[in-house]
């Protein structure tokens, strides 16, 4: 069924249904994501979900393309930035977007509906990282033979996907040297990471 839309579709109660369905995923799991539950952190009446989303695949749905979509922007933001590879590592490296995606894989086990819109925004999402970067790194003159674009965005994204599943179970052998190798390749390129809002110059290549 069709989920049923306010006629105001950015209205508060709304967005207070997404905010609290994303503040239960990150703190107890998707699983806590509840009706109930819901309403309860919302301050709402949990009849609202439906309302609003018709069924909790809708709902979980549309909390996923509104970080999808914020994330797209948050990515050509750092790609387009002084220092694009640092702000690149720091986006991927991000504890809270890295753990709602997490719950969102586990969750599309279970929730086709979610499955595929997952697949549909990351094909977006690593071509668009793979065109910014590749452009990125030819500025600065690397060897797109030794280093392909698309194996160093997933080499960004893998390692700091499992840091945090490792971190999870409170195991952080390695991690920080891991961390400082990425680091001192990103420094070689860019230099030291500036504080927010410096203007920075490229290094030639």
């Amino acid at each position: 069924m069709p989920a049923r839309r306010s006629p105001v579709d950015d209205s508060a109660s709304r967005t207070a249904l997404l905010d609290a369905a994303r503040d239960l995923m990150l703190d107890e799991g998707y699983a806590a994501v509840t009706t109930r539950r819901l309403g309860a952190k919302a301050g709402l009446n949990n009849a609202l979900v439906f309302y609003y989303f018709g069924t909790m695949d809708n709902l979980f749905v549309e909390l996923f393309r509104r970080g999808a979509e914020r994330s797209l922007e948050r990515l050509k933001g750092a790609l387009r930035s002084p220092q694009p590879l640092w702000a690149l590592w720091e986006l991927t490296h991000d504890y809270s977007s890295n753990a709602l995606t997490m719950e969102f894989i586990a969750l599309a086990n279970h929730r086709k509906a979610i499955r595929s819109e997952i697949a549909a925004y990351s094909r977006r999402f690593r071509t668009l990282q793979l065109d910014m970067l590749s452009d990125v790194l030819d500025g600065y003159g690397v060897d797109s033979g030794r280093w392909p674009p698309v194996s160093l965005i997933l080499f960004m994204t893998g390692i700091s996907r499992f840091l945090h599943i490792e971190e999870g179970f409170d195991l952080d052998v390695g991690h920080a040297e891991t961390v400082a190798v990425i680091e001192r390749e990103i420094r070689a390129l860019e230099g030291d990471r500036l504080p927010a809002g410096t203007d920075a110059q490229q290094p030639a290549p």
